[in-house]
């Protein structure tokens, strides 16, 4: 059992993400809106909510009942038996306000396991199709789309994949957008966008389009390479090109849906629709773990009349206390209208951002949408080169911030999987102006602090 956290030699029989510093970890023990309190009762600004998950931030009154009521009434039922009202309700109110043509639902316990799911759905497609030939994924460098066999493979994260490398099936990659490095001088956005749909066409072309399965990508990169945001055009044009072939669309909306950009989902922004569209994270506000795929009704139909069902199932999918909290965050989202507040304060946190870091010596870029930000940091501005991967600048603002009571999300390898750093920001929908205000001075100081350690 862990000891009291004031006690210097307390031991932790959990294996945790990092095993250093683990014994060292602050103890939460309550949270209050934006807030996590730990058991010395130090608070602590939630500032990335967690991974981009408690898009309600902690304590929610609405959500919390609703899993009461659910536990009271049925706390568990396996899908091959039954299905359940709330499960049933959840899926109506997504299928509602998705994007036109997706209109199903699949239910799983969280980000990995919906991306999984969704590749197994794309191939089973094809082989519902008469197409079995075809079987290869294009993603895209310095993806990530989960921990998984299956979305390891797919992605292009080079730190996770590494020491799985023998065990993931061969997939295909093509340049992420990132303007801050990758954009030429004399390109435009649109010119950028074109070339970079040119490449995932040439990638079809060279693989054989009767091979290829899917076409996989976040709609706004998420934590590996921070908030990266695609070039206006690239994502209507890679629809297009996809449709020409007969290539499936999977979009990843695990870490930047659910509102987090400010509309329900990402891709809304950028006018169109996918195949098949993962979320997660602020689909259930970690409240309950829960994840989704929405799947296009050409799918669907494959499936009902084909086979007749979906070979793939997990023991907890459409689990009534995920599918009861996961509605209650929902519906608190529409009816208090806090997508309005997602793009009021997206303005503030954006134009905050700017003021603090715009001309900080050793911030390159600053990026992302709504309520999902990235600063990235250089050695020199000019130059845009790094800092040593050794120096770990990433965590160390990461240790800064959480001593100035704030949390927020921290990554290396931002630029090929080794080198570059950022740390990101991605608070409650809830947050006020104010909020908002103190998140960017902690993380300022933080910045500061950090970097005075290191040069």
């Amino acid at each position: 059992m862990i000891q009291d956290q004031s006690d210097p030699a307390r031991t932790t029989h959990i294996l945790h993400r990092q095993i250093a510093g683990s014994d060292q970890l602050p103890i939460a023990v309550a949270g209050r809106g934006i807030e996590i309190i730990d058991k010395a009762g130090k608070s602590y600004i939630d500032a990335s909510s967690g991974a981009a998950v408690s898009c309600l931030g902690h304590g929610h009154p609405r959500v919390n009942a609703a899993i009461k009521a659910q536990t009271d009434r049925l706390a568990y039922a396996h899908t091959s038996f039954f299905t359940t009202d709330v499960a049933e309700e959840l899926a109506d109110h997504l299928v509602a306000h998705a994007p036109a043509g997706l209109d199903h639902v699949y239910y799983v316990s969280g980000g990995s396991e919906a991306m999984e799911a969704a590749l197994k759905m794309a191939r089973q497609y094809f082989i519902e199709c008469g197409e079995p030939g075809r079987v290869n994924f294009i993603g895209r460098r310095q993806s990530y789309h989960g921990n998984t066999l299956g979305v390891l493979a797919v992605g292009g994260n080079l730190w996770r994949r590494q020491q799985f490398a023998p065990m993931l099936f061969e997939s295909h990659h093509v340049s992420p957008p990132y303007a801050y490095r990758d954009q030429r001088a004399d390109e435009t956005p649109e010119a950028y966008g074109e070339r970079l749909a040119a490449e995932f066409e040439a990638k079809v072309e060279e693989l054989g389009p009767e091979t290829v399965i899917a076409f996989v990508a976040e709609t706004v990169g998420g934590a590996t390479q921070g908030c990266t945001t695609a070039p206006p055009g690239y994502f209507k044009r890679i629809r297009q090109i996809c449709d020409r072939y007969g290539i499936l669309l999977v979009l990843d909306e695990v870490m930047c849906g659910m509102g987090r950009t400010g509309t329900l989902h990402a891709c809304e922004q950028e006018g169109i629709t996918p195949d098949l569209l993962a979320i997660a994270k602020g689909l259930g506000g970690g409240y309950q773990p829960i994840g989704a795929v929405l799947l296009s009704g050409k799918i669907f139909a494959a499936f009902r009349d084909g086979s007749g069902f979906f070979q793939h199932g997990h023991t907890y999918l459409a689990h009534p206390l995920a599918c009861a909290a996961s509605l209650a965050v929902q519906k608190t989202i529409e009816e208090e209208d806090l997508l309005a507040n997602v793009r009021k304060q997206a303005a503030h946190l954006e134009r905050r951002l700017k003021e603090r870091f715009g001309n900080h010596h050793h911030v390159g870029d600053i990026r992302g949408r709504g309520l999902f930000w990235a600063v990235e940091y250089v050695t020199d501005r000019a130059t845009k080169t790094p800092f040593d991967p050794a120096l770990k600048l990433n965590a160390r603002v990461k240790r800064e911030a959480l001593a100035r009571g704030l949390a927020c999300y921290a990554m290396p390898g931002t630029i090929d999987g080794k080198s570059g750093d950022h740390n990101m920001l991605a608070p409650p929908f809830i947050c006020t102006t104010q909020d908002i205000d103190t998140i960017v001075e902690r993380l300022g100081d933080a910045v500061d602090a950090a970097i005075q350690s290191i040069v």
